[in-house]
């Protein structure tokens, strides 16, 4: 692969996840400071999100893969996507942008595939060159959430302008990346969509556990994302979303400790570090206060070790159990139950739960954080007593 690609290809990660990273984690906070908008409100937006995932691996496999060039179809999304933006600046009313999200998010989530498959054909050695590619969309996250943070930017709506500006940018850019032509010889069906061929897999006890645990654990995951810069606001931390990218660094880290740790402990003790990581983080968020920063230092901290060793492990050990013949059907169906499913009960479920520990507008974050830390809770012991598994097989 030549430099120029490469560079090219950096550039359009670095683009996308600047995109997403100016809104994604602050939303709730705005909508609460700008919208007056109530949890479930709030929950609704998240799950806009989750909505627009279920959606997308049918317009990426039915459409664009199919009958367009990648990079173009990445293109006409940013650009639409800006487009919408500029409208969902004006939105003064909870319900209406609740809309107008989800018709952005319609837009924005196909492109997560879309950039990924465009890196993955453009590339010639996947392992080796992908992780370098792939990287900076996380570098670019810490990016946006330190200039956002720095400015005090979080309640305002300065962070969907970010993010249309930098889509308007990346719609542009995306006409002169690498061409991607499309695959009409691709045979791409609902089922394979779906993943409904990966349901074989579920014959094994250990990966149906790890099925319905990824799915539950989802619901949790929710709560963070919706709700942790507002409880972190309201506890007095102050440049939250510059403290909060340190939860991206520690996912760094710790993306790179993954071969080690697999070595050490094996697949099943990793999700269960994961799990538990996930109910010390929870208790971190509802217990720390200004008197005890360190726990909500600590909470944003383990962001590494609750989403590399559960979800990242996850995807590597749906890859060994399900060899090449159902590798497609098994990530996809994953990706459907986690994203879209489960954190789409997740946002819903962590806006109901913020309105009933809300009392004269001040939320009770601990009651709130000790609900995602019992799900997560339930989750361990199920995991702990039905998996099995302990090894990552070779892919055949």
């Amino acid at each position: 692969m030549k430099n120029s690609t490469r560079f090219q290809l950096m550039a359009m990660m670095f683009l996308l996840y600047f995109v997403w990273g100016s809104w994604y984690g602050q939303m709730s906070k705005y909508m609460f400071t700008q919208l007056g908008a109530t949890g479930a409100q709030v929950g609704n937006a998240y799950a806009a999100f989750s909505i627009a995932m279920i959606i997308a691996p049918f317009f990426v496999g039915m459409i664009a893969d199919r009958y367009f060039a990648a990079q173009k179809v990445l293109g006409v999304l940013n650009l639409a996507g800006a487009a919408i933006l500029y409208f969902l600046t004006g939105v003064k009313d909870a319900d209406t942008f609740f809309w107008v999200i989800l018709l952005y998010c319609i837009t924005f989530a196909p492109t997560i595939s879309l950039t990924t498959s465009i890196a993955m054909q453009q590339v010639k050695d996947s392992e080796k060159d992908y992780p370098t590619i792939r990287v900076m969309g996380t570098l670019s996250w810490i990016v946006v959430s330190n200039i956002i943070g720095y400015y005090n930017f979080g309640d305002s709506v300065m962070i969907f302008k970010f993010s249309m500006y930098s889509a308007a940018f990346l719609g542009v850019f995306s006409f002169f990346l690498p061409n991607t032509p499309p695959k009409p010889s691709l045979t791409t069906s609902f089922s394979d969509i779906l993943g409904l061929d990966a349901f074989k897999l579920f014959k094994d006890r250990s990966f149906a556990i790890f099925f319905v645990s990824s799915l539950l654990i989802c619901i949790p995951l929710s709560f963070y994302y919706a709700m942790a810069n507002p409880s972190l606001t309201d506890s007095g931390m102050t440049n939250v979303e510059n403290k909060m990218s340190l939860g991206q660094i520690s996912e760094v880290v710790f993306m790179l400790l993954i071969p080690l740790a697999f070595s050490r402990l094996g697949v099943k003790w990793m999700l269960i570090v994961g799990l538990i990581a996930w109910i010390v983080r929870f208790i971190g968020f509802g217990y720390g206060d200004a008197s005890s920063e360190w726990l909500l230092f600590l909470a944003i901290i383990l962001h590494g070790v609750c989403y590399d060793f559960f979800f990242v492990t996850g995807q590597i050990y749906t890859d060994s159990k399900a060899g090449e013949k159902y590798r497609s059907s098994a990530q996809g169906l994953i990706a459907i139950a986690t994203y879209g499913i489960g954190m789409g009960i997740g946002s819903w479920l962590a806006g109901k739960v913020a309105d009933i520990y809300t009392v004269d507008g001040v939320k009770n974050w601990t009651s709130i954080w000790m609900v995602p830390a019992g799900i997560a809770a339930v989750v361990l012991i199920l995991f702990v007593l039905f998996f099995n598994d302990n090894k990552v097989k070779a892919a055949s």
